[in-house]
């Protein structure tokens, strides 16, 4: 199925680009949220009409990632957690977590944007983990788990 992408999607494409993705993805995913639309004649236009629009609005996403990525440049987040012998932790310390203490640092964060690729934390230690704020922006910040 061709789809008209709205904004700039990792691995897809930009603004405006028309690519060919499978229809499941594009039914349950890109079009539910706005992220595409149907390539079709129509729709064609309605894009070129709304495209001065559509880029000024990535814009704006942009240089809010931008600021808030400023803010959280060098930030240091701890989480206490209980722990049994050699350090290992009675749980894990997940993307919730790091999402729900940033934001309780005053930040403005969603767990969609916290990167673990390693998966979830299970040792005390300092470990540095990636927020992707757009597609553009990502910024590193250390995560220290302490004992409760």
């Amino acid at each position: 199925m061709n789809v008209i992408l709205l904004e700039r999607l990792n691995n897809l494409g930009d603004l405006g680009d028309e690519v060919s993705v499978k229809p499941g993805f594009a039914r349950n995913f890109l079009i539910p949220r706005q992220k595409a639309v149907q390539a079709n004649a129509a729709n064609r236009e309605v894009f070129e009409a709304r495209r001065a629009e559509l880029e000024k609005s990535a814009n704006e996403k942009l240089g809010e990632a931008q600021s808030r990525a400023e803010k959280l440049q060098e930030h240091i987040v701890t989480i206490m957690m209980k722990s049994g012998e050699e350090g290992r932790l009675y749980g894990s310390v997940g993307t919730q977590n790091i999402a729900d203490a940033l934001v309780a640092d005053g930040h403005e964060v969603e767990r969609s944007e916290v990167r673990m690729p390693e998966g979830a934390i299970r040792a005390l230690g300092e470990y540095d983990i990636a927020l992707q704020l757009h597609s553009d922006v990502t910024v590193d910040i250390k995560v220290a788990v302490v004992e409760e």
